[in-house]
């Protein structure tokens, strides 16, 4: 009995007729390259963990290969997704669970095949269907469909869905990206990270979700590893994620929530990982306790399954050993191209372990390196080759520099850029030598929204190089609260830094040839549903000018509906505790 891929690609003629989106332009990701484990790590041994099928060898019509059951529940519960749009198109993805939170990471579906029906149309009535086909999905893929389109026309909207037996998925919008050689007027892009289901609503998800964006960048803990704790707002199941089927049922448990089921229908989304998706804070093949170094290396094997599983990737990132390829780039027409990085799976282990620490322990040894050598060399590849208006770094941790001169012994965060400063200096100089029109580096990680320049020398801060926008939480770190003067005590110390911001949200974009405005977006609360959400503030960067611009400043409105009660200002030495606190590992 063959095994059936479970990302079909469609390699079929293009399709007349369909109507042009708002300002929908090119995706292409990289192709697979050699897995390595980080600096100096060696490749383990073959895992236990059954290979995932590696061939695409299914027709439109492929039939299910073993006889199939329907099954008597709703298969759909964890509803539908579209990723890696490219020009002529985009993964439609969906996972089979009846019983999501299962033990068994098996979704409480059979041990055997299910031929799922899947269907892409021009509207979101399906009057105009364009593609139609069946595949067939088992339990090596956790019963995941990975459905990966093409000859699709570009820059278009499209609508898609799945079937097996009476059931009906829920509806997905995606957009294909333009045309290489299209330079459409307008891109509108939100970005999020950090979304801990214990501690709070996924109101923020639904927020971008209404807004429809052409493009939605995750940047990374996409779910939080933690055991269940009943004293938590909405507890996780099961203990902590150390096995496949942990991985599995955890990001079932996710996926089962109703605002980020919304927020993936309404757009295509590139996703990265940060730590959480595995463990806090590893590095390469080192767990961030010294005790939980045997065996690592096959639960991080199993975490990057489980995420490949549950994520609109491409047939290249399925994972192969204790590795996967999610490094890779996508390109909006000549607008803009998006480096999408992985900051965990190739890194140095940090210089002085975890946390806040003065600069030491040969944190700045230039063999030291956040993207590992290939990654960097691809990256900067991508820089000399770039014609794009933007260069837009979609990745995950803290890029500018930062350093707390506000106790005895200044200290910088050595799980981000600031402890790894020689591989930044590479990145940094490689966009100035190959002249990048316009760099822009999206961060996620730190539970807090932040906006500062970039600079060559953190300490002279002669020019600037580029801009750094910092989306804060989904919920991670609780409600928050706001500073109505946008500033931070480490801001005398550190004239990079433009903003920051403790309440919850995410950052919407629109990316035009002329310029980029970010709107930072908040909900006064994530421990009770349905909060409003408002534009805390606005920058925009000019085609061309180096350096944020403010344009709009809002200090969280007084309570009403959806709005909780103003928190009172901490004092200064509370906000860098707590600052200190969300960004060493909760």
């Amino acid at each position: 009995m063959s095994t059936v891929h479970l990302a079909v690609h469609l390699s079929v003629a293009r399709v007349a007729g369909a109507r042009r989106p708002r300002g929908v332009g090119s995706g292409a990701v990289h192709p697979s390259r050699r897995t390595v484990l980080g600096a100096g790590a060696v490749l383990a041994p073959a895992l236990a963990l059954p290979a995932l099928p590696a061939s695409a060898a299914a027709r439109p019509d492929a039939r299910p290969t073993a006889a199939a059951r329907t099954p008597l529940a709703d298969p759909f519960t964890l509803g539908v997704a579209s990723g890696d749009p490219a020009p002529d198109g985009f993964v439609a993805w969906t996972r089979l669970a009846t019983d999501p939170l299962a033990a068994d990471g098996a979704g409480g579906m059979a041990s055997r095949r299910f031929p799922v029906r899947w269907e892409v149309a021009q509207d979101a009535g399906f009057r105009h269907v364009v593609r139609r086909g069946t595949v067939s999905v088992g339990p090596e893929s956790g019963h995941a469909v990975h459905v990966e389109l093409a000859g699709l026309r570009s820059g278009r909207e499209y609508w898609y869905r799945f079937a097996l037996g009476p059931h009906r998925s829920p509806v997905g919008r995606a957009v294909t990206a333009p045309a290489p050689w299209d330079l459409p007027r307008e891109l509108r892009m939100a970005f999020a990270s950090c979304s801990n289901y214990p501690v709070g609503f996924f109101t923020a998800y639904r927020h971008l979700a209404e807004e429809q964006p052409d493009l939605v960048l995750h940047l990374g803990d996409y779910q939080y590893e933690g055991a269940a704790n009943p004293a938590h707002l909405r507890p996780h199941a099961g203990p902590e994620t150390t096995t496949l089927a942990g991985y599995r049922q955890r990001l079932a448990q996710y996926k089962t929530d109703p605002d980020l089921q919304a927020a993936h229908a309404a757009a295509p989304w590139l996703v990265v990982w940060d730590d959480h998706e595995v463990d806090n804070n590893y590095a390469a093949g080192v767990p961030e306790k010294p005790a939980e170094q045997g065996g690592f290396l096959e639960r991080r094997a199993a975490a990057y399954r489980a995420y490949y599983e549950n994520m609109p990737l491409r047939r290249t990132s399925v994972p192969r050993g204790p590795g996967l390829q999610l490094f890779r780039r996508v390109t909006w027409g000549r607008l803009a191209s998006f480096h999408m990085l992985d900051t965990r799976q190739y890194r140095s282990d940090q210089a002085q372990g975890d946390g806040w620490k003065e600069r030491g322990g040969g944190y700045d040894d230039p063999a030291r390196t956040l993207t590992g050598r290939a990654q960097e060399r691809w990256l900067l590849d991508g820089f000399a080759r770039s014609h794009a208006h933007w260069d837009v770094l979609g990745q995950q941790v803290f890029f500018g520099g930062r350093r707390n001169a506000e106790g005895a012994r200044e200290t910088v965060s050595m799980d981000s850029w600031d402890g790894y400063p020689a591989s930044r200096e590479r990145i940094q100089r490689g966009w100035v030598d190959a002249g990048v029109r316009n760099p822009v580096v999206l961060t996620g990680d730190v539970h807090t929204h932040w906006a500062g320049d970039l600079y060559l020398d953190y300490a002279a801060q002669d020019a600037p190089i580029g801009s750094e926008l910092v989306t804060t939480s989904i919920t991670s770190g609780g409600n928050g609260y706001d500073e109505p003067s946008g500033s931070h005590p480490w801001f005398d110390d550190n004239p990079n830094l433009k903003f920051w911001n403790s309440l919850r949200g995410y950052v919407s974009t629109t990316i035009t040839p002329d310029a980029l405005t970010a709107d930072f977006r908040c909900v006064p609360a994530v421990t009770t549903p349905g909060a409003d959400v408002f534009t805390r503030r606005s920058y925009v960067i000019e085609d061309r000018v180096r350096g944020l611009q403010q344009v709009a400043d809002t200090p969280l409105p007084g309570a009403g509906p959806g709005i909780a009660a103003r928190r009172a200002r901490p004092s200064d030495a509370q906000i860098v505790e707590d600052t200190i606190r969300e960004e060493s590992g909760s």
